[in-house]
């Protein structure tokens, strides 16, 4: 049981921690690029907002006669998952600049690029990074529907506890689940609380 479990959370961790490497790739760019431009910013909000209501397992549906079963419809649905926490939180970032420091920075010779890159990002990181925690979260929890097609992870124990009627397979599942989720939160807010300037922690 003991390295069943074990190669259940690699694959439960993996995915997760796939998810979540692209979904930042995909995302900070992204909200970067449309936070100054007015119909970008608009359709990316759109898109985020979509994104959010559209459970994860639809995508796993629509995505199964492309992809098939296994790792890569489990992956593309958790990205989708991710993306509007941290598109939502980087893009409200990077708008939260106080106008004082983006004039202090023009009055001191900076350019428009200086002052995004050393002004405006800096400032948006404690909000880019509570969206990332907040994906994070979610990410970790839904994973366990990659196992309804085939993916791995600590959901197996779910579903099989399901298919046998086995309550303590079905516990060790859940609570596994429950207990990364709870530890990597943990562990982010420590990080978070680093981060996050004097006086807003």
């Amino acid at each position: 049981m003991i390295p069943t479990f074990f190669a259940h959370l690699g694959t439960h961790v993996g995915l997760s921690l796939s998810a979540l490497l692209a979904a930042v790739a995909i995302g900070v760019p992204l909200a970067g690029f449309s936070a100054g431009r007015p119909i970008a910013r608009a359709l990316t909000l759109f898109g985020a907002g979509a994104l959010r209501v559209v459970p994860s397992i639809a995508v796993l549906t629509l995505t199964l006669p492309y992809l098939g079963l296994g790792f890569r419809p489990a992956l593309l649905a958790l990205i989708a998952l991710g993306l509007p926490p941290i598109i939502i939180n980087t893009e409200l970032g990077l708008r939260a600049t106080p106008p004082a420091a983006i004039d202090a920075a023009a009055g001191m010779g900076m350019t428009a690029r200086q002052i995004r890159y050393q002004v405006e990002w800096p400032l948006a990181v404690p909000l880019v990074f509570a969206g990332f925690r907040t994906a994070s979260i979610e990410v970790i929890a839904s994973a366990t529907l990659a196992s309804f097609i085939g993916g791995g992870g600590l959901g197996d124990f779910i579903v099989d506890g399901l298919a046998t009627d086995d309550v303590g397979e079905l516990f060790l599942g859940a609570c596994s689940v429950a207990l990364l989720a709870l530890a990597v939160d943990a562990a982010l807010g420590r990080i978070d609380r680093r981060i996050r300037p004097k006086g807003l922690a």
